[in-house]
């Protein structure tokens, strides 16, 4: 059977969460056997193998250190030019990077004929200026500006090695700069201009400018960042406008206009060339200063243009037939001297030191300008020896003191010369003697008052006998205040001078402009004062205008560029009335009389009225012409700078045939219009008598006592100028 009786065991299930029975452990894996490489036995080397074992080990050592350099320079490399990517401002905010401003004046007729500061014109971009402009400065400065980074080592290489040939230092003359390094260092690198540390702009650049290798360095990782943060045409426009191009133009906008009065988007191909040609030396290829050898720079430029394929060769051929010229405004270059004058009245925060660009309307008239220029020249030419250093200056002047032309010396086109016309204070000599008769007219002399050419002397407290005498050394006896003008009579001068008072005649001579130190003795009649040619003509303006005083000025308005409101009117013009009409109506008359039949005959204009005076100093050191028509005041000077005397210069010379010269230029074609003063229906003529010779004095005694015949002398002399005083003062009295 099969169930042997015993009981059969509960069916019972196995618990859930009983213990699971342990698992029987694997049986370990034998250790593989551990296989033991066999070293290769070192390659015998043989003699050539240790010959070379030390070079080998040598690179390897150098490799392991290169790269490694290498690595760490370009990551301290690739930081530096992050951190100057970072400060770069956007491309606009660099266009314009001045610290001055500029001044543009324009004459008369609203015309720009000059400018001063740094002229910036606005803005361009190089997609905006003529392409022909931005081909000829990429062909010029760097051929490969579209495809490097910032730095040519090519570039760089190849200076290098021209440097050296030359027999200077590597990094010395030649830079290898690309366009985008010569960017940088426009830009200062980023250092902005601070006053404390440089005194002026010229300083600034003149340290952003140094060559040193630390520099390049900079300059190099500077380029490096503009690359990486603008492209290329922003690059270039950051060049376009802030390379200085010569005469006070910073930027090609400004050049443009100065030179060739356009835009820079409309110049063309010859014009382009010349433009960038300036950028080797703005100074030396200025077409202002040397237009010949401006025009073979840009036949330069035009070649490189034609090898680059940015111009063909017919092209090239067709601009060097045609080279660009200068703007009618710049060939003039007029009123160098005028517009330094004018800086130098306006506010120096508006004209020489102005940080804003500002608009100057002057009183400038090109045409006249060109005249007294031109009448200069040809005296010079004509009628002085050649070599002689003497100078002259001329200014023209309306009756209302605007000053219409200027020129400060020889050498008319220039700018911040010394100006002979504003600067140099000469004595005046006998172009005073006007205001000695003004106060005498004024005070009621008249023209035909009868006066004494005699010999007499005024004893000076502190200084002694002073005895005038005149230019001819003779007398001449009675005649009137008009012919004594007329011939410029220097006794009869001092005569009315102490007749009217000095104080008077001081007066009237400083209220009508004449602003210096007068001399306090009786020879201020004589003009041993010192004033200046603006002076003296603005001072004769007040006698061709009636007997008003004026203000010499050149500035009609001034304002801020781009604003409709002016900041300033004008400078001058009419003041105060100094001597009645009358007065100044019969002191032109004497001058007419002076140009007519006396000391100024050469300064006569046919039938055109004149009036005017001649000046001569002691022993000729000056020389004076001003005179006037109805319409303009004319002012001469003539002298040299050290006061070396003129060798047979008196003012009715040279000065006076000046003077014709630039009025004959200047009334080209103006109606002969006649002169404000007196017409006597006879003109009284006095019958001179034989000259007086001087009589001789009698010689002093030695000793401390006088002779007898010297006190005679002395006594005559007092009583005659009792009688000459009283006579006068009874004329003044009873009015004859």
């Amino acid at each position: 059977m099969s169930n042997s009786g015993r009981k059969k065991p509960p069916l019972v299930a196995e618990k859930r969460y009983s213990k699971a029975p342990a698992a029987k452990p694997k049986p370990k894996a034998k250790p593989k056997p551990r296989v033991t490489k066999r070293k290769a036995a070192p390659k015998k080397r043989g003699v050539i193998g240790w010959i070379l074992f030390p070079f080998v080990w040598t690179f390897r050592l150098i490799w392991r250190l290169t790269w490694r350099i290498t690595a760490v320079a370009a990551i301290l490399l690739a930081a530096a030019v992050a951190y100057t990517y970072a400060q770069l401002p956007p491309v606009e905010e660099l266009l314009d990077g001045r610290t001055r401003g500029s001044v543009t004046v324009l004459d008369r007729e609203n015309v720009v004929f000059a400018w001063r500061g740094d002229n910036f014109g606005g803005a361009v971009r190089a997609e905006s200026v003529a392409p022909a402009l931005k081909n000829a400065v990429v062909a010029t400065e760097d051929k490969r500006f579209y495809w490097h980074l910032g730095i040519s080592p090519r570039g760089i290489a190849s200076a290098m090695r021209i440097n050296m040939r030359e027999g200077r230092k590597p990094w010395k003359g030649n830079g290898g700069s690309t366009l985008t390094q010569q960017t940088a260092k426009l830009l200062c690198l980023g250092v902005k201009f601070d006053p404390t540390k440089w005194k002026n702009e010229t300083d600034y650049e003149s340290d952003c400018r140094r060559t040193t290798l630390a520099r390049k360095g900079k300059e190099a990782l500077y380029a490096l960042a503009m690359e990486a943060k603008y492209s290329k045409n922003d690059i270039l426009s950051v060049y376009l406008n802030r390379a200085y191009l010569g005469s006070g133009a910073r930027g090609f906008e400004a050049a443009s206009q100065i030179y060739f009065g356009k835009h820079a988007a409309k110049v063309s191909v010859p014009e382009a060339a010349m433009l960038a040609g300036l950028l080797k030396a703005p100074s030396t290829y200025a077409p202002t200063n040397n237009l010949q050898r401006a025009q073979d720079r840009a036949a330069t430029v035009l070649k490189l243009m034609r090898e680059q394929g940015y111009i063909t060769s017919s092209d090239e051929a067709a601009a060097n037939a045609a080279p660009a010229t200068l703007s009618k405004a710049a060939q003039a270059r007029a009123g160098g001297y005028f517009v330094d004058w004018v800086m130098d009245t306006a506010p120096d925060f508006l004209a020489n030191d102005t940080t804003e660009d500002v608009m100057i309307r002057s009183t400038f008239d090109t045409r006249l300008q060109k005249a007294a220029e031109d009448a200069l020249d040809y005296i010079f030419e004509e009628k002085v020896r050649e070599g002689s250093e003497a100078q002259a200056a001329i200014v023209v002047m309306s009756a209302d003191g605007a000053v219409r032309a200027m020129v400060g010396g020889r050498q008319a086109k220039v700018s911040g010369a010394f100006n002979r016309a504003v600067q140099a204070k000469r004595q005046t000599g006998s172009a005073f003697k006007p205001f000695v008769y003004a106060a005498a007219m004024d005070l009621g002399f008249q023209y035909d008052s009868i006066v004494v050419d005699e010999p007499f002397t005024i004893n000076v407290p502190g200084s002694g006998p002073y005895t005038p005498k005149n230019y001819t050394r003779n007398f001449k006896g009675e005649m009137t205040l008009t012919d004594a003008l007329a011939q410029s009579i220097n006794t009869v001068a001092v005569k009315v001078s102490e007749a009217v008072g000095r104080d008077n005649v001081r007066d009237v001579a400083e209220r009508f402009g004449i602003d210096n130190e007068l001399a306090a003795g009786p020879a201020l009649a004589l003009g041993a004062s010192e004033s200046t040619l603006l002076e003296m003509t603005g001072a004769y303006a007040g006698i061709l205008n009636g007997g008003r005083a004026v203000s010499p000025y050149g500035i009609r308005e001034l304002r801020l560029k781009g604003d409709q409101n002016a900041l300033f009117g004008q400078g001058g013009g009419y003041g105060d009335r100094v001597i009645t009409e009358s007065a100044a109506q019969q002191l032109t008359y004497m001058m007419y009389r002076v140009v007519n039949d006396g000391t100024g005959q050469r300064a006569k204009l046919g039938d055109r009225e004149v009036a005017g005076k001649t000046g001569t100093t002691s022993a000729s050191k000056d020389a004076w012409f001003i005179g006037f028509t109805a319409q303009y005041v004319v002012g001469v000077w003539m002298g040299y700078d050290d006061n070396t005397p003129l060798n047979g210069v008196t003012g009715g010379g040279l000065p006076a045939e000046i003077w014709k010269e630039t009025m004959v230029r200047v009334t080209d074609g103006l109606p002969a219009e006649p002169l404000p003063m007196i017409r006597p229906a006879n003109p009284p003529r006095v019958t001179r008598p034989e000259p007086v010779q001087q009589p001789q004095v009698a010689q002093r005694p030695r000793g401390n006592g006088r002779s007898n015949q010297s006190q005679q002398n002395l006594e005559n002399v007092t009583e005659q100028i009792i009688r000459d005083v009283g006579s006068l003062l009874r004329n003044i009295l009873g009015g004859n």
